[in-house]
């Protein structure tokens, strides 16, 4: 049986982590450094770093901290934020990054996921979409949740594997920062729509919403969250210790 991931994610700006609610009232957290060793020392899985505005800054990843991030770790890391050429997968890779997110920058340029994994492989492809429910259906959002693409975000990830995108990053802005649970209407769509690993993003409270989200939807391969780790309200080791409890398979 495939082990379910819990990766907790890390939202940069100006070098420091910050946490908001639907994506807007971001407030100062800790330092990406002492954060990425404490969870890379704690069970995570896998982490995610994310620049969360060089996109909407038009600026490239911050990556004298993604170095000491990435110098500090030993489990995989995802990196993401102002990916916008083959060059900026060249740079963060070797900075210490296992896979590049890419979001904004492949909505502009549909061609870099393509280019991407040809030259460094499908698993080195990471497509995050910010996607939230306008009229009825799935939208797609860039620049960090600000701007609405009006693109149906079903078709936009079917589109990014096709193309050679290796996982998805669903984050639910309905969900983002609200602690009410997952997204798991949006997940289940995304789910049925591609086959590669997809990993939740968004909605997070408590131990229980991963037990339901595995419960729920058995083809999602992980849960991402911020806050509630962040902030010392669910701990990784005790989240591990749930799952198992409740006959989810989990690296311990």
């Amino acid at each position: 049986m495939i082990t379910k991931r819990i990766i907790p994610c890390l939202d940069v700006r100006d070098g420091r982590v910050v946490k908001g609610v639907n994506f807007g009232g971001l407030a100062d957290v800790s330092s990406p450094v002492s954060l990425a060793k404490y969870y890379s020392d704690n069970g995570a899985d896998e982490l995610v770093f994310y620049d969360i505005t060089a996109s909407f800054e038009g600026r490239q990843l911050f990556t004298d901290i993604l170095r000491e991030v990435a110098g500090t770790i030993f489990i995989p890391l995802t990196v993401g934020g102002g990916i916008n050429t083959v060059d900026d997968f060249d740079r963060v890779l070797k900075c210490g990054a296992d896979k590049v997110s890419v979001n904004s920058g492949a909505i502009r340029n549909p061609s870099l996921i393509y280019e991407a994994a040809r030259k460094y492989g499908d698993q080195c492809v990471v497509l995050s979409v910010d996607a939230k429910r306008v009229d009825g259906g799935f939208r797609v959002f860039a620049k960090g949740g600000r701007e609405d693409t009006e693109m149906d975000a079903i078709e936009w990830i079917k589109r990014g594997v096709a193309s050679g995108a290796g996982e998805i990053v669903l984050n639910s802005i309905d969900t983002d920062g609200v602690k009410q649970g997952f997204d798991l209407e949006m997940l289940d769509a995304v789910c049925n729509a591609v086959n590669v690993p997809v990993i939740a993003s968004g909605g997070a409270g408590s131990k229980e919403d991963f037990v339901t989200l595995f419960n729920a939807i058995p083809k999602v391969d992980a849960g991402l969250a911020a806050s509630i780790f962040h902030f010392g309200e669910v701990e990784i080791k005790d989240l591990k210790n749930t799952l198992i409890a409740n006959g989810i398979n989990v690296r311990r």
